[in-house]
């Protein structure tokens, strides 16, 4: 009861079974408590009576144990880089406590991308009648960005910006999924444009055709 070893699962105890990695915790144990034996002879300590407390090898200090039993740990200390959008896609719905403060100045946002976090979204930022019927957005689709989320909360606080349309209808999701990946879909510039054949119908030119490689 007094020896705690964390071990790491891998795929060489997976091939020889879990009673294969419970032989070797306790031939580890075995090799602690005989190792904690020797030295207590080696400083004359034998015949002295021991309290209760003090049966059994103390192996609290990780310098003990062997380094495949050690689980080791780390910090952030820094965000080099955001890579996710902080946008999702999803559904709006009234809190379900009716009588607390968040009810009348709160909506919560569920993301269907279910890695997202669900966010408490403005009022405000929800349509005019969607406290007295919150029905008729049950399947709607919002674009929802998290602008915080507090070390004590579980839940994002976030903005809406938008509303996408009904859910399963091929525009609105598939302006769910670029709005979420970052992907810009605006429309092309003049300058952009411009640059695009202006007499129509337009065709490759033989010259042309011959300085390239043939794809079509």
């Amino acid at each position: 009861p007094d020896v705690i070893i964390e071990a790491q699962f891998d795929d060489n105890d997976a091939e020889h079974g879990q009673d294969h990695l419970q032989d070797v915790l306790a031939d580890d144990i075995k090799k602690l408590s005989l190792d904690a034996g020797e030295k207590g002879k080696a400083a004359g300590v034998t015949g002295v009576h021991r309290t209760k407390q003090d049966d059994g090898p103390k192996v609290n200090d990780p310098r003990l144990l062997p380094d495949e039993f050690l689980q080791r740990t780390a910090k952030v200390v820094y965000i080099l880089e955001k890579k996710h959008s902080r946008a999702a896609t999803g559904f709006i719905k009234l809190l379900v406590d009716r009588n607390s403060e968040l009810f009348k100045r709160c909506a919560m946002f569920s993301p269907v991308d279910h890695r997202v976090p669900r966010i408490y979204v403005p009022l405000a930022d929800c349509p005019a009648d969607f406290v007295t019927k919150p029905e008729s957005y049950a399947q709607m689709l919002f674009i929802c960005r998290i602008v915080d989320w507090k070390d004590d909360s579980n839940f994002a606080s976030g903005q809406l910006c938008k509303s996408l349309g009904q859910a399963g209808e091929i525009e609105p999701e598939s302006e769910g999924i670029l709005t979420e990946y970052g992907v810009d879909f605006s429309d092309f510039s003049p300058e952009v444009l411009e640059c695009l054949p202006q007499n129509l119908p337009w065709v490759i030119s033989p010259g042309e055709l011959a300085k390239r490689r043939d794809l079509r």
